[in-house]
């Protein structure tokens, strides 16, 4: 029983971390987005790259339910979380040499 929630535990994890890749939908399409609805989908962006990182850091805690989809969700969650720091690190850089 504990395999098995631990197994659909980290399938979340993995969809939860591929969702902030939806945000090349509308460039697809070409659809401009208001701004407010671009400052929603960045917030539920923000959440879902930190949530899909707890999710896979848990599974993968446990040595029983490690498996390659924990892997990939770990280490794709963990290229967004050292993304956004980058962004983050490059707006405070640029910031401060103006």
């Amino acid at each position: 029983m504990e395999k098995k929630k631990f197994q659909k535990l980290s399938i979340a994890a993995l969809i939860i971390s591929i969702f902030p890749l939806m945000t090349f939908i509308p460039v697809l399409f070409h659809i401009t987005l208001t701004d407010g609805v671009r400052s929603v989908w960045a917030g539920i962006n923000i959440v879902s790259v930190f949530t899909g990182l707890i999710l896979s850091i848990t599974c993968i805690k446990n040595s029983d339910s490690r498996s390659a989809i924990n892997i990939i969700s770990t280490i794709i969650s963990s290229f967004w979380v050292l993304l956004m720091g980058g962004i983050i690190a490059l707006a405070l850089f640029i910031s401060i040499v103006q």
